[in-house]
């Protein structure tokens, strides 16, 4: 596992201890940038279940002002913390240790993307998604990928989230939202 791309392209991460984290392979990393092009290194960055952090500090090696990354494991936390002081990106990220839903409530300023990694089959994804299509949580025009197992069934449209796209490798999905101004008639699907 390793950066990809930009200023620490190259450079190896570590993964958390144990079998409770999924880290985005090299080849889905590069997949979701390659989708994202230029929305993948702007702005204010949220990495959600973080695990290794990888995604996020992929964004921030592209090109991203800041990250905040999110995961309640205690291994991922500490990954994370090496993997930000091995890139040197440390000063342009804040780890925190919580439940991404009680991280949601909290926010204070809004992101132009949002990277999400749940386990699969995480029945919350839902209403994880219908906060992160929070004004508070989103800009109008931010973008937001969620990283999905194949045969989870993630919503077209909740809130202000319009799903543009989604590519699957193997087991793996990823979805592409558009963040609308204003909310989408019929709010869910």
């Amino acid at each position: 596992m390793r950066v990809i791309a930009g200023e620490c392209g190259g450079l190896a991460l570590v993964a958390p201890k144990g079998s409770q984290t999924r880290p985005t392979t090299d080849k889905v990393k590069g997949a979701i940038f390659g989708m994202l092009g230029d929305r993948g290194a702007c702005g204010r960055v949220l990495d959600l279940f973080a695990g290794s952090g990888g995604l996020g500090i992929e964004a921030l090696s592209r090109g991203a002002d800041w990250c905040d990354l999110v995961d309640r494991a205690p291994d991922a936390v500490e990954a994370i913390s090496r993997n930000l002081a091995h890139t040197k990106l440390a000063s342009q990220a804040r780890v925190h240790r919580s439940e991404v839903e009680r991280f949601l409530v909290l926010v204070a300023e809004p992101y132009d993307l949002i990277l999400c990694d749940p386990p699969y089959g995480l029945k919350e994804l839902p209403a994880i998604l219908a906060r992160v299509a929070h004004p508070a949580v989103t800009r109008d025009g931010a973008t937001v990928v969620v990283e999905y197992g194949r045969r989870d069934d993630v919503p077209v449209v909740i809130g202000r989230l319009r799903r543009d796209r989604v590519r699957v490798h193997g087991d793996t999905a990823v979805a592409i939202y558009d963040v609308v101004d204003g909310p989408i008639p019929g709010g869910t699907e």
